[in-house]
């Protein structure tokens, strides 16, 4: 795929995260019966829940495949000296 398209589409879906977060973090502010706050803000802190997201996915993901891989180890030493 040409970089330009994968940074393009990059783009569009970190667009989206971080509208879906602020739509997430207005539900929250009103539910809580706070008020919202100033566009900037929101898009701040919406930008900085979608990064720290990415980074737990990320570090849970490997944490995943290390344990897939250790579980695969173990089944194949099992069957080699069975």
């Amino acid at each position: 795929m040409d970089e330009d398209i994968k940074k393009g589409l990059k783009r569009a879906v970190e667009s989206v995260e971080v509208s879906v977060t602020k739509s997430v973090l207005r539900w929250k502010y009103k539910k809580e019966g706070k008020q919202i706050p100033l566009e900037e803000r929101l898009e701040n802190e919406s930008r900085h829940v979608a990064d720290r997201a990415h980074e737990v996915i990320a570090k849970r993901g490997r944490n995943v495949w290390e344990e897939l891989k250790k579980a695969y180890l173990k089944g194949d030493g099992k069957k080699g000296s069975g």
